[in-house]
């Protein structure tokens, strides 16, 4: 044990641990980076017209401060009515007969779809969905200001 560490023990202080490099002991950056890039390719990558849509996960806490329940969270997720769109396939709006105005939307939107639309595939910690283009009934700024039923 160094001098400042037995000294700062026998003088009452908490000792300090220091760490090399300041870093946390036993996990390496590299590794820290590989499990965020591994999450994100376990997607599906949407072909076609298809978009990749995350449905909006309500809080686990209302306004008043009820904490719900798992089993609400994971319903209401299920039928929820709006997502963000992840992906996009190559094909997405490319029809300029059908899409005369452009794209409907892009990745990073919040959109409304129909409650039974799309493919719903589960991941961890929820699922996704897998869209047709023509299934967007609408985009949203903030999918809080839509009432959620559960």
């Amino acid at each position: 044990m160094s001098e400042k560490a037995q000294s700062s023990i026998s003088t009452g202080q908490n000792p300090k641990i220091i760490t090399p490099n300041k870093e946390l002991v036993g996990l390496k950056k590299s590794e820290e980076q590989k499990e965020v890039t591994k999450e994100k390719t376990k997607l599906p990558v949407p072909t076609g017209w298809r978009l990749l849509v995350l449905p909006f996960k309500m809080n686990e806490k209302t306004k008043g401060g009820v904490l719900l329940g798992h089993e609400t969270i994971e319903r209401q997720q299920v039928g929820s009515q709006c997502g963000n769109v992840l992906a996009m396939g190559p094909d997405c709006y490319s029809d300029k007969d059908r899409f005369t105005q452009g794209p409907w939307c892009k990745v990073g939107d919040w959109i409304i779809f129909a409650r039974y639309a799309g493919s719903r595939i589960e991941i961890e910690g929820g699922e996704v969905r897998l869209l047709n283009d023509d299934e967007v009934l609408a985009t949203v700024q903030d999918p809080t200001d839509i009432l959620h039923k559960f």
